[in-house]
């Protein structure tokens, strides 16, 4: 990907030709006028065919785990070299990996699994502040919509590992947390690689939320944390049995 490239969808454009807004902010932007009802059974299609493609390119894809992470996460740091040894586990355990296709931890661990000569698949979404997909990438395949991104990311997993992040990441593994908790996904293994990150929020979920009664004690147990590439493996082939959010005394 040429710098200066930007991704919509399948098209490239660049210089004048990039756009001030995303097809997302368009298709959630609540305007004045009435454009909407001529436009919106257009969008429907083109949502469609988002959906088509990505059931196309993941449909034969075989066994595979869902890694996110920062794209902030730089490549001489800790977490990055983690996410690395974490795609080759994966790919040497018969697992392809899916990412979203960016820089930092994403671009870690489709490094490891691409190295490992594993499945490494990005899925890209267009944003005005990212281009392209990183250079680990064999599978990849550009969304203009996140919903239906996110989609392919819980279809085609068999778990979720997820590294140091912000709100897209938060994002992702409470969406899943979700489906696990009312059952639209079962026997869906969630991982965190981090313990030190992760575990002030663990604390919260702990004291906080189960103390006041905002979720139940099997909730707890939804949530893996571990330090170690090869224990976060070994939790997605168990099923996620093993560590575990503790109950507050």
């Amino acid at each position: 990907m040429e710098r200066g490239t930007y991704r919509k969808g399948a098209t490239s454009l660049r210089g004048r030709h990039v756009p001030n807004t995303t097809t997302d902010q368009r298709l959630l932007d609540q305007s004045q006028d009435t454009d909407w009802v001529h436009s919106d059974p257009w969008r429907v299609m083109r949502i469609q065919a988002e959906f088509v493609e990505g059931f196309g390119a993941l449909a034969e894809l075989g066994p595979a785990v869902s890694v996110f992470g920062s794209a902030r996460i730089k490549p001489d740091s800790d977490y990055y070299a983690k996410g690395v040894e974490l795609g080759r586990l994966l790919a040497e355990a018969g697992y392809a990996v899916i990412t979203g296709g960016g820089p930092g931890a994403m671009e870690a661990a489709n490094k490891g699994a691409s190295e490992a000569g594993g499945t490494s698949v990005g899925l890209g979404i267009e944003l005005p502040f990212e281009a392209g997909l990183n250079p680990y990438v064999d599978i990849g395949v550009n969304f203009r919509y996140f919903f239906a991104r996110k989609t392919m990311f819980v279809k085609y997993a068999q778990g979720y590992v997820v590294l140091p992040g912000g709100f897209g990441t938060l994002d992702e593994l409470f969406e899943a947390v979700t489906l696990a908790q009312t059952q639209k996904i079962t026997s869906f293994p969630i991982v965190l690689l981090g313990r030190a990150f992760w575990e002030p929020m663990l604390t919260f979920i702990s004291d906080t939320l189960l103390a006041q009664g905002m979720i139940g004690e099997p909730d707890l147990h939804r949530l893996q944390v571990t330090d170690d590439p090869a224990e976060a493996v070994r939790l997605i082939i168990g099923g996620g049995v093993g560590l575990g959010v503790s109950r507050p005394e």
